[in-house]
């Protein structure tokens, strides 16, 4: 009984030398990630009032969209200036483009619904509704539909970005 004992201790402790010299040479083995090749070129301070949420950058037009809590700021992307801005978007997240018609929509989560913009003037065409606190949006050339994806209506709303219905 006793030699059973001692070799089961013995094949014990043996197995569990084993285990933790496995797991610690896997984990020095491991290789550590690689770069991303990504690296910061030059940093923006845009200034203004409001945090912010999502950034667009629309590279046909050059230009960067940056929603701001209350409004979205529009910058220059090659001269980083501040070329215009989109007022009374409460809660704005998100930016969606329209290029092929000209214009713009932002997902404003406080007022629960869409500003439709015009690309060159910057200026509201209207808004319509969507459900409860639009965020994610996204525009879809082929359908010419803008997508919104409602946070607290846990839904979606499709707009139609010809005419706005």
């Amino acid at each position: 009984m006793r030699k059973r004992f001692t070799l089961f201790t013995i094949l014990g402790s043996l197995a569990v030398a084993i285990i933790f010299s496995v797991v610690a040479f896997s984990r020095a083995a491991t290789p550590s990630p690689g770069t991303s090749g990504y690296h910061v070129i030059k940093t923006i301070p845009v200034g203004g009032e409001g945090g912010w949420d999502y950034v667009y950058v629309d590279s046909e037009a050059r230009r960067v969209y940056v929603s701001r809590g209350t409004h979205t700021m529009v910058l220059d992307a090659d001269s980083y200036a501040v070329v215009g801005d989109i007022p009374d978007t409460q809660g704005v997240h998100g930016i969606a483009v329209a290029s092929d018609l000209g214009r713009g929509f932002t997902s404003n989560g406080r007022s629960n619904d869409v500003t439709i913009f015009d690309l060159k003037t910057l200026k509201s065409l209207g808004t319509v509704k969507t459900d409860a606190n639009p965020d994610a949006i996204i525009y879809d050339a082929v359908a010419k539909r803008v997508f919104t994806f409602n946070g607290r209506g846990k839904n979606a709303t499709a707009i139609n970005a010809a005419d706005g219905t």
